[in-house]
């Protein structure tokens, strides 16, 4: 099995979980503005899935453009609200509106990941997990959000399921590694027919 990569993210925890199962990686953040490419991608009417899987692709590619003949990982997680793409929150005040929208509701996190070699993809996957929010109160919501640092905030959208978040579910079905960005399995499973 191959188990030295490029990690096309600047992402603490799927670094973790790579280490974690054996697999050897550099960080090397892709950069890549998120923003415009969501925005194009709307107006075409592309499902979230899609739009997960062109960024996970995007980001690897264009690491993997400058590191010939590596092989680059590239992910990318997002919500979906009943079909509504709800992207990281850039203020607090995101943050509350975004728990407010998902509260009492049951929504998809989709996480995207995909292999880059020579700026080409050369395999991906998608997973999904369907996670159920409680019902709180506003002033439960904002004491959840006290709670929470602004890095976690925005870097793991509006809840860190393996910290704090897990507290907001009532129930949660799905891969956990999926749940924190990275299927781990499907990317070992490919890795080890390299």
């Amino acid at each position: 099995m191959l188990n030295k990569i490029i990690l096309a993210s600047k992402s603490n925890v799927r670094k973790k979980i790579l280490n974690k199962n054996n697999v050897d990686c550099i960080v090397e953040p892709s950069n890549v503005d998120e923003d415009p490419v969501k925005e194009s991608l709307l107006k075409e009417r592309a499902s979230s899935e899609i739009i997960s899987k062109n960024l996970a692709e995007l980001k690897a590619n264009k690491v993997s453009m400058k590191k010939t003949d590596e092989i680059v990982l590239g992910a990318d997680s997002v919500i979906d609200l009943e079909g509504e793409l709800i992207s990281k929150p850039e203020s607090r005040e995101q943050a509350m509106e975004i728990l407010r929208k998902l509260n009492g509701k049951s929504h998809l996190l989709i996480s995207s990941v995909c292999i880059s070699k020579n700026g080409s993809m050369i395999w991906n996957y998608t997973d999904k997990a369907k996670l159920t929010m409680k019902n709180f109160s506003d002033d439960e919501l904002k004491n959840y959000l006290s709670k929470i640092s602004d890095e976690t905030l925005y870097a793991y959208n509006v809840y860190q399921i393996e910290g704090q978040g897990r507290s907001l579910f009532a129930s949660i079905e799905g891969d956990k590694d999926t749940i924190m960005g990275l299927p781990i399995k499907k990317i070992k499973e490919y890795l080890s027919s390299l």
